[in-house]
């Protein structure tokens, strides 16, 4: 404790200086860097909750631009002093007062840039410098603007990350957009430093690193950069093979970080090695890839890890955002951290020492078929809190619904001659097989939610399988070349091909393990009325309250919930525009109300339909207030201008090409679509155009570069060329 004091005298971390911000106030993607998701505002209870309307609305798509099409997007909106503030997907960040809506400032960013997934920060500044808001844009840029105003931040020079050293000299990489560089989830601050990390491309194997770095909030300055795979001579260089980590891409923290903001910690969640399936040319346990890592954030100095899966061949990233806790155990309080990755098991780690809570066995594991792929013949398996989610299925385990879906089902593993792996069995190039979690998870970069009055960590799970089989390009570049889609469910429906529940809300007791409850989040609409709770698969975040509430969206279903944090029982529930999938904040306008916003805007992996891009914000209905309840529920669709028919022949289905097709959109889809993937993965498909509109819609949510006078000849050319079989 002594060493940590002197740390926090000697870096300023901390900044006694500046006054803390309300505890009713929500800072951060996480509410505060702790990433805890809680409010200690107490107007809305239990006892009223059922009483929750929307009392205003802001729509993201901007008055001048009523043809644009409807953005998704998966953004949390801070909320500071009774400022409510939004980054769009229209390329904008804005003010709005909390209590009604009204825009105080809007600010466009430059060069007709776009926002990044999930990356916006707020910095409170000091006595000398104002309170800013951070950006990550998609053209891999970190901007900074002036709370106050919206002007771009005095003294701060834009950050440009796309450089050589940053793109592990691989930009451009034989492709003409070069490879995926973005900010895509909200940085970390602790005291003046921004951490950052990155969103790359899912293949090739090599590209952009996945490095870490801190900045000076004030200037921009570079204050370090930590590896996230170690160079030669530096500590767990060894857990690669000479060479294999060099220009590699993945291990990287395209989820959000937290810190410990009083011990100058920074909590740092890695991902995948690319390609993220197969480690043919990656043997070993591949550090830091996988792990939740503790730096020091004034100096990046490594102070401990914990690696969740070894060598990692199923894309089982740690998406979901650290949580710290407070466990009470034997009279004595331990500062610990939550951990989870997508196979849904939980890890409570002391976030001093990264010792486990809970005792962790490393347990054998099915050995590869592929050849030359060394798997790891052990993986870490907690001995509480049980697994979140489902981790394997057998045919026995097909949906029973109705007929129909189950003789589909059945007859799709038939006709793929799929198999159903066990628990961490690797993927097999003679056969598709279906694993869970698939990945999609389990769980996702929604995070979990702490009520630190009740010892309960509150997390959302989707149960998701994948239908996968390791194939090569001519190039040797790995990807899956399944038969039919990597969703394991029915095509042209919502509905997953194993017994539900298909998406699950759980409240984990920190202190002893035990999960205190686990219901079906979210109801699938055509099934029969009886047959509807199924649970849906879910992304994005909790919210918990002092009052004992949860609240959450999260689901494809397009609902708003709350539940009573001690139970599980659902309290309340709103239909929204769009499925929002994004995380629930609460604040205190400036009115002294309690406020509960989220974005209803669909999108994300789920591909959930666009219908609405707006903020909904409720509040208890004062005497004589009607809110705009019809409003925040109606979907609307998008203003398009009418289509010319297609004069172009449509071509005839090709064999997987490691090449694009030739012709006009060409090279529109080389830049939107190969600087995250190899060309195969995009040819080997075929679809319908209304299904490869959802596609690029999707991975448009995800990052991709397309503007929107360009969707629709992406489209075309994608599905002239790779068109639905028959």
């Amino acid at each position: 404790m002594r060493a940590a004091a002197a740390l926090l005298v000697a870096t300023g971390i901390g900044g006694a200086a500046r006054p803390a911000p309300p505890a009713a106030d929500w800072t951060s993607f996480g509410g505060d860097e702790a990433g805890q998701r809680f409010s200690p505002l107490a107007e809305i209870t239990p006892a009223n909750v059922a009483r929750l309307t929307p009392i205003w609305t802001f729509e993201l798509r901007p008055a001048d631009r009523p043809a644009a099409r409807l953005l998704v997007s998966n953004i949390t909106p801070l909320a500071i002093g009774g400022t409510l503030y939004l980054a769009t997907p229209y390329g904008r960040v804005v003010a709005l007062d909390g209590a009604t809506g009204a825009t105080r400032w809007s600010a466009a960013l430059p060069e007709d840039d776009g926002v990044a997934g999930r990356a916006l920060a707020y910095w409170r500044g000091d006595a000398s410098t104002p309170a800013r808001l951070f950006v990550g844009t998609r053209s891999g840029r970190l901007l900074a603007f002036d709370a106050a105003t919206g002007r771009a931040a005095a003294g701060f020079a834009p950050l440009a990350l796309r450089t050589p050293a940053i793109m592990n000299g691989t930009d451009g990489g034989g492709y003409p957009a070069g490879y995926s560089y973005q900010i895509n989830s909200a940085p970390a601050v602790i005291g003046d430093v921004i951490v950052t990390g990155a969103r790359l491309q899912e293949s090739p194997a090599r590209g952009p690193a996945g490095d870490v770095r801190g900045w000076d909030a004030r200037t921009g300055r570079l204050l370090w950069t930590f590896h996230s795979i170690p160079r030669a001579g530096e500590r767990f260089a060894e857990t690669w093979r000479p060479g294999d980590g060099a220009r590699r891409s993945g291990v990287n923290v395209w989820s959000s970080m937290a810190a410990d903001v009083a011990r100058g910690i920074v909590y740092v969640p890695f991902g995948t090695p690319a390609y993220d399936r197969v480690g043919v040319d990656r043997p070993g346990a591949n550090l830091f890839a996988n792990a939740l890592v503790a730096l020091d954030a004034r100096s990046g100095r490594y102070l401990w890890h914990f690696q969740t899966v070894h060598h990692d061949i199923w894309d089982l990233d740690l998406p979901v955002q650290p949580t710290l806790l407070d466990v009470r155990r034997g009279g004595r309080v331990i500062p610990a951290v939550a951990a989870m990755n997508k196979s849904g098991y939980l890890f409570v780690l002391d976030r001093v020492s990264g010792k486990p809570l809970f005792p962790v066995r490393e347990r054998r594991m099915p050995a590869s078929s592929v050849a030359g792929e060394q798997a790891w013949p052990t993986q870490p398996i907690p001995a509480a809190p049980a697994p979140l989610t489902r981790q394997a299925m057998t045919a026995d385990d097909i949906a029973a619904l109705t007929p129909a879906h189950s003789a589909f089902c059945r007859a799709r593993v038939a006709r793929e001659r799929a198999g159903f792996a066990a628990p961490f069995e690797p993927l097999r190039t003679d056969r598709p097989m279906v694993r869970f979690p698939g990945s999609g998870g389990g769980p996702n970069w929604g995070g979990g939610g702490y009520d630190a009055g009740r010892g309960l960590y509150v997390i959302n799970t989707s149960e998701l399988g994948s239908i996968e089989q390791l194939g090569q390009d001519a190039q040797g570049n790995w990807y899956n070349v399944a038969p039919g889609p990597s969703w394991f469910g029915q095509d042209g429906t919502r509905l997953p091909c194993q017994r539900p529940p298909w998406g699950q809300l759980a409240a984990v007791e920190v202190a002893s393990g035990r999960i205190a409850w686990q219901v079906p989040l979210g109801v699938t609409d055509e099934l029969p009325v009886d047959r509807r709770a199924t649970g849906r698969p879910n992304v994005g975040g909790p919210l918990v309250t002092a009052t004992g509430l949860t609240f959450i969206g999260a689901t494809d279903d397009r609902y708003v919930r709350a539940f009573a944090t001690a139970t599980g029982r659902e309290l309340w529930r709103f239909r929204l525009g769009a499925a929002a999938h994004a995380q629930p904040v609460s604040y205190q306008g400036g009115d002294g109300r309690q406020y509960v916003a989220l974005v209803s805007a669909g999108g994300s992996y789920l591909g959930s339909p666009n219908s609405a891009s707006r903020l909904v914000v409720f509040a208890l209905p004062r005497a004589g207030e009607r809110g705009v309840a019809a409003a925040a529920a109606q979907a609307v669709a998008p203003v398009r201008a009418p289509r010319a028919a297609a004069t172009t022949p449509v071509a005839a289905p090709a064999p997987a090409s490691p090449d694009l097709a030739p012709g006009p959109g060409k090279a529109l889809a080389e830049r939107a679509c190969t600087a995250c993937h190899v060309a195969a993965q995009v040819t080997a498909q075929r679809r319908s155009r209304a299904d490869w509109a959802a596609t690029v819609e999707k991975m448009v949510g995800y990052g991709a570069q397309v503007p929107d006078a360009e969707f629709d000849a992406l489209v075309d050319y994608l599905a002239r060329h790779y068109p639905a079989a028959g």
